[in-house]
């Protein structure tokens, strides 16, 4: 059983915390894994930066990892009726 006080009230910061979670598992230098929300009235805007030597592990072999975790974002924020976006910034 899970305990509640360990998980985010905001199933908004859940979102953000999926993206930082898997972000940081591919890449080489994780405390450089940062993920800022900005959210709008129908969509947030979650912009994912990286260490610049890192970039290619979160975009992968033509863009497959970006879209996998775009996949997982879209899916996991169709519970909050509100449509996400990542955005990679260099």
């Amino acid at each position: 059983m899970h305990d509640d006080e360990d998980r985010p009230a905001d199933p908004e910061d859940r979102l953000e915390d999926l993206i930082v979670y898997v972000a940081r598992n591919l890449v080489d230098e994780p405390d450089d894994v940062a993920v800022e929300a900005i959210e709008g009235d129908r969509a947030i805007i979650y912009e994912l930066s990286v260490a610049p030597g890192d970039l290619g592990k979160v975009i992968g072999k033509d863009g497959r990892t970006a879209r996998a975790m775009r996949t997982l974002l879209a899916a996991t924020s169709a519970k909050l009726r509100k449509r996400a976006v990542l955005d990679i910034v260099e």
